[in-house]
């Protein structure tokens, strides 16, 4: 196991971070090593290290001697997140303007709506294996269902990759949409078989060992990434008895505890109480006693999943160490969005579906013929202290756990409040390898500018001022620019107008500022008009995502947000 105690190394924040003038000088086989972990659909607050009760010793470890940043963002949802990450650019530019399960008429066959990873941006993994990295990646994919599309199309010189959105997490081969019932993974681009005996983190963690020794004496980019722990809900019987009872307190003592242990770590203000924008649903108290029971366990299953990624994570971090490589490997591991607050029964047929293949009775929940999911209860618990979860342009649907762990001096444990944005580990990566972030052509194609900015001067305290960011997905849209922020949703989630908020002092977006400020509101307006013609966004209607099969209701135990 990865222990505190291990790491001999780490982080330099004074430059040791690895100033990038003298990565640019050093030749090849001293060029750092990157490894990418990302989960799938984690909460801010989940792991021990944002304050959650879940055991992450590994992912505590990274934290402790590395850099915890606080303000770092994704898209709300996956595949749009995978999009920028690989490009650095918007993914309203990278083929992923909407989720290719999702896309409206109006946006098919649009530039930019692809859905998949477009040919217009070069990626990541292409520009290092062009500069002499060995490139492969484990686990999710869900840019592209083909081999001509696959990760071995797009830079990767080795890939075991699952193509959808999720699955099962056991050997069974069953995908989560009841549209599209079976799991396609690739290796290499062909199409294979899970092994028997496959469980999700554990074979993802065995191949990224795997390709990590391929790599040789080449300097490697490895993006490991877990599909926990995206619903069904699933893990080995013997993580979920470890937290039997752990969870009998409900959301609000859990989410209050979490809260708490966030403002002793210095990750939020003492000030700062978590917002819970839906008074709709029911609480802990007006459950019944059987209801409170199923409610329980499935957070012991969820948590149960993160603890089984965490001691993968850390096989693999031991193993890096053991084979030498551990003190010239820049590490990162993130969430690809907020934590998931919906039910997979906005999905297509997927409730009938559901209903009619599974056995979720309480004693087989989180087994391999089971599919269940937490809600939006326990996802706003996983989200504290943010509102929302995934799917929205809230705090709570695209703030992050990231830690940032980088070869040089120990920092002892660094927390960072600037903001950063999923596009800029493209530039970041490549300044710290002494790598010239591409421009067009590359390689004789025209692409998008990579709009993404290195990471470095922010670490280092010098972030860029009043950096403008957007955002669009559903419809649902935001623009930060510096600690203002837009948000336009729909109703019930939103006025159906746009919101302001001055982050500085209300973080989590508990007053709108719209009348009183339209001056700033107006401007931010503005910058939203640049943001959508840059990147050539065609905003969905909530009307016209009903259309194509998506379902706005958030419901628990017949109660509705309406």
């Amino acid at each position: 196991m990865y222990k505190n105690n291990t790491l001999l190394r780490r982080l330099g924040l004074a430059l040791g971070l690895v100033a990038a003038s003298t990565l640019a000088s050093a030749n090849q086989a001293e060029k750092p090593n990157f490894l990418l972990i990302m989960a799938d659909d984690l909460g801010y607050s989940d792991i021990g290290a944002y304050g959650g009760e879940i055991e992450t010793p590994s992912l505590d470890a990274l934290a402790n001697e590395g850099i915890r940043m606080t303000n770092f963002h994704t898209a709300p949802t996956c595949s749009p997140t995978r999009s920028m990450l690989f490009s650095g650019t918007d993914n309203h530019r990278a083929g992923i303007g909407n989720m290719a399960e999702l896309m409206t008429p109006e946006q098919k066959g649009q530039p930019g709506y692809e859905g998949h990873l477009n040919d217009l941006v070069v990626t990541l993994p292409e520009v290092l294996r062009d500069n002499g990295y060995h490139t492969s990646t484990t686990g999710k994919w869900h840019l592209g269902r083909t081999e001509a599309l696959s990760p071995n199309a797009r830079g990767f010189d080795e890939s075991w990759v699952l193509v959808q959105g999720g699955a099962s997490h056991f050997d069974d081969g069953r995908a989560i949409i009841g549209v599209d019932p079976k799991a396609i993974y690739l290796e290499n681009g062909k199409q294979v078989e899970a092994p028997k005996g496959f469980f999700s983190s554990d074979f993802y963690a065995d191949k990224a060992i795997e390709y990590v020794n391929a790599a040789g004496d080449k300097p490697f980019f490895h993006v490991l990434s877990f599909t926990a722990p995206h619903w069904p809900l699933q893990a080995p019987d013997s993580y979920i008895k470890k937290y039997e009872g752990r969870y009998d307190e409900g959301y609000e003592a859990i989410r209050q505890q979490r809260l708490g242990k966030m403002k002793d770590m210095g990750l939020v203000g003492h000030e700062l109480a978590a917002n819970v924008p839906f008074d709709q649903l029911p609480t802990w108290d007006e459950l019944t006693d059987e209801q409170r029971k199923v409610e329980a366990r499935k957070m012991e299953i969820y948590a149960a999943m993160v603890d089984n990624m965490d001691e993968n994570i850390g096989r693999v971090i031991a193993h890096l160490e053991k084979a030498g490589k551990l003190d010239n490997t820049v590490v990162m591991f993130m969430s690809d969005n907020g934590a998931d607050g919906n039910s997979p029964e906005v999905l297509p047929r997927n409730k009938e579906w559901i209903a009619s293949e599974y056995d979720n009775s309480f004693e087989n929940m989180g087994r391999r013929d089971s599919y269940i999911w937490y809600g939006a209860q326990w996802g706003q618990v996983s989200a504290t202290p943010w509102p929302m979860w995934k799917g929205y342009p809230t705090q709570g649907g695209f703030l992050v756990p990231a830690i940032l762990s980088l070869p040089g001096k120990d920092t002892k444990g660094e927390i960072n409040h600037e903001f950063f944005h999923v596009m800029d580990i493209m530039p970041t990566f490549l300044e710290l390898a002494g790598i010239e972030v591409p421009a067009s052509p590359y390689k004789g194609r025209e692409v998008f500018e990579v709009q993404g900015i290195s990471m470095v001067p922010g670490l280092n305290g010098n972030a860029p001022e009043n950096r403008v960011v957007g955002w669009e997905l559903y419809g649902r849209s935001a623009v930060r620019m510096g600690d203002w922020k837009i948000r336009l949703m729909e109703p019930p989630y939103g006025p159906g107008e746009w919101q302001l908020f001055n982050l500085a002092v209300d973080p989590a977006e508990t007053t709108d500022l719209a009348s009183k400020e339209p001056e700033k509101l107006k401007q931010l307006l503005a910058e939203w008009d640049k943001y959508v013609k840059r990147n050539g966004v065609i905003a969905a209607d909530p009307a016209d995502m009903r259309k194509v099969g998506y379902s706005f209701t958030t419901c628990l135990y017949g109660k509705c947000v309406e």
